[in-house]
């Protein structure tokens, strides 16, 4: 396996365990919900409830923000090599290594750390369509393109 794929692998499952967490909160208010409503009355019991929505509703849109983040990672092919800087691409800027994703934690595979950033960021705007040997500067910062992959 390629150090990109295993990037690409890593954060793949980091969304994945991240849904499913989500989705096993959201299992477990409803069933809290649904529990609570056998056994309250009144004003108490239409707080909760309404707590109960709210932190579903807060539930949904991570789910949401993680789905999308998902569908960015779906469209990448990790196994393409490039030459030039893409989605998908890994790249070596500034001695960084960046993986032009959607915005992630930063990892480490292989004892090396991998920003994942997006190309709506401002340095991975500037660096989309540059290849190694490049250079851009972003807020009064040079970054020169070491290395594509």
């Amino acid at each position: 396996m390629t150090f990109k794929q295993k990037i690409y692998r890593y954060y793949l499952q980091q969304i994945d365990d991240k849904l499913d967490a989500f989705k096993d909160m959201i299992d477990a208010l409803t069933e809290g919900a649904a529990n609570d409503a056998k056994g309250s009355a009144g004003d108490k019991h239409e707080t909760a409830l309404s707590m109960m929505h709210l932190e579903q509703e807060k539930l949904n849109s991570k789910i949401s923000e993680f789905l999308d983040q998902r569908a960015v990672l779906e469209k990448i092919n990790p196994e393409l090599a490039t030459t030039k800087i893409v989605l998908g691409s890994v790249s070596i800027v500034n001695n960084m290594y960046l993986f032009l994703s959607t915005a992630l934690p930063k990892i480490t595979i292989d004892g090396v750390t991998v920003i994942a950033l997006s190309p709506q960021s401002p340095l991975g705007s500037q660096i989309v369509g540059k290849q190694a040997g490049d250079s851009v500067v972003v807020n009064n910062t040079k970054y020169t393109i070491e290395e594509v992959y």
